[in-house]
């Protein structure tokens, strides 16, 4: 018989790893090994690899793969060790095996991991079977002869994606698998808890806007939720921008990060309500949406380790500060720019942030401050629930401007996005508190208001809320001027102030606008 090895988390994800064992083996066994590297530092800044929020949603997923594939007829062991090692203990328990599966990945860390377990398979005379699955656009599908000659500006691979490649079709869940081999005495082992693997465990926030478990039944419920239920797909260009609440995008990333669903199941579901439904700019913007994310993965297996390299992608020398109290300010919301602190504080608290956040915050840590751009990185790589490598490195680089951003110094004015995008401070006030008292927009820029303002407001600088730790000549042309954009009575029914429509000249980017008033 053989064995999946299954380096991703669920059905959806592993359903080619799946599809190839149940046509060439007697006997399959599912296996997720729990990697102690994945819950080390990370390589510049020591800050913990895995945080509570994505560690609970991965348990919640293997919990789901688990239910799902006992239903199937088969079940998913756990395993706590390096994975080549606990590959080689269960070759020696089997006994019989004749080959391990499982999909490959583009990052040089987790590729370093596969060699381990070719090398282990090899010495023990096992062959080896390797998927691509983790894209839309299939590996060998791109209309590139090598990953070598992939454009280094998206839009470049955007179209020829579009007009020469092809997505292909979606495998059909299996309803019955191959079971595990009889006798063999296999424990199929306990699923961890953060206190078993020495993390902390989450404590939910109400003001997530991503309060959703892991797990592939969640992720289809999510979809059918969005697609069919609301029709809030067809509205999704007009509303990604958002900041509060559930439903202003499609909060697919973090199912898409850990593997629970699959880009290719997305892009079906979507052809199907255009076809269904309607097609509109919306419904194409969530497959652009996907193409980023594609974009990203083959950057990471062009340059490999540039990916996290301090001159990025251009190989390009900026003198970055690494002053750890402007980082400390900045990670812990207290840098006295609400819309940053507002942002940094719901990442802090619930391991999301919306993706015009993490632009704005990005921009601020390398554009405002001049920090090291891996502090940024790194610190999201801790904390994001949807933390995807290639995707959070390669935005940092793009940043930065040092990945693959066309345009040289891209900066975010913090005041302006903030009154484009929460013109009635409605964001900031549900993640600052302290701010509560100051109305309207004014409360981007407290250090603005007069001291009676203040005092009205029950504010103190630099005693209830810090003054800012950096101050750019830009934002005054926004910090005297009414909030200006789509309010309530201009957007009609379209939804609250906090969800802004979008603007004729806002940008495209996935990452940033290509308006050059930022």
């Amino acid at each position: 018989y053989k064995r999946a090895e299954s380096l991703s988390i669920c059905l959806q994800e592993n359903i080619i790893v799946f599809h190839w064992a149940q046509r060439n083996a007697e006997h399959i066994v599912p296996l997720y090994c729990f990697d102690p590297g994945h819950y080390l530092g990370t390589a510049n800044y020591n800050l913990p690899r895995t945080g509570p929020f994505r560690l609970r949603f991965l348990l919640d997923s293997i919990q789901d793969l688990r239910t799902s594939l006992i239903q199937r007829g088969s079940t998913l062991v756990v395993r706590r060790g390096r994975p080549q090692e606990v590959v080689g203990d269960l070759i020696k328990q089997l006994g019989s095996v004749s080959a391990v599966a499982f999909h490959e990945e583009v990052v040089p860390e987790d590729q370093q991991v596969e060699r381990g377990v070719r090398d282990i398979c090899s010495q023990m005379k096992v062959k080896v079977h390797t998927c691509w699955g983790s894209t839309l656009y299939h590996r060998d599908d791109l209309p590139f002869n090598h990953l070598s000659r992939l454009p280094d500006v998206y839009t470049q691979f955007r179209k020829a994606v579009e007009t020469q490649g092809r997505v292909r079709p979606v495998l059909p869940t299996l309803d019955q698998l191959k079971p595990l081999p009889p006798g063999s005495g296999l424990d199929e082992g306990l699923i961890p808890s953060p206190e078993d693997l020495e993390q902390t465990d989450t404590v939910r926030d109400p003001r997530s806007a991503f309060p959703c478990s892991g797990g592939e039944t969640q992720a289809l419920a999510r979809l059918q939720h969005y697609f069919w239920d609301t029709d809030a797909v067809a509205t999704y260009k007009e509303t990604r921008n958002g900041l509060i609440g559930l439903d202003y995008s499609t909060k697919c990333s973090p199912w898409l990060a850990i593997g629970c669903i699959s880009p290719r199941y997305i892009y079906q579901q979507i052809k199907k309500y255009e076809s269904e439904r309607t097609a509109n700019q919306s419904t194409y913007w969530v497959v652009f949406e996907l193409l980023w994310r594609d974009y990203f993965k083959f950057v990471g297996a062009k340059y490999g380790d540039r990916l996290f390299d301090i001159k990025g992608l251009q190989d390009k020398s900026i003198p970055w500060k690494k002053d750890m109290n402007l980082f400390n300010a900045w990670k812990e919301g207290r840098t006295g720019v609400p819309f940053v602190d507002a942002n940094m504080r719901e990442l802090a608290l619930t391991g999301f942030m919306s993706n015009r956040g993490r632009q704005n915050v990005a921009s601020f840590l390398t554009k405002d401050l001049g920090l090291d751009w891996r502090m940024g990185a790194e610190w999201f790589h801790y904390l994001l629930v949807d933390h995807d490598v290639s995707s959070n490195y390669g935005n940092w680089l793009y940043s930065a401007g040092i990945g693959n951003d066309p345009r040289e110094n891209r900066k975010f004015n913090m005041i302006k996005q903030g009154l484009d995008y929460d013109n009635n401070g409605d964001y900031v006030r549900h993640w600052i508190p302290e701010l509560k008292g100051i109305r309207g927009g004014e409360v981007h820029a407290p250090w603005t208001l007069s001291s009676a303002s203040l005092s009205h407001a029950r504010v103190s600088l630099n005693d209830t809320y810090p003054s800012p730790i950096v101050m750019a000549p830009e934002w005054s042309r926004h910090t005297n001027k009414k909030p200006t954009g789509a309010g309530p009575s201009a957007r009609g029914k379209t939804g609250p102030s906090h969800t802004p429509k979008q603007h004729k000249d806002r940008g495209i980017d996935f990452y940033f606008s290509k308006s050059k008033n930022f």
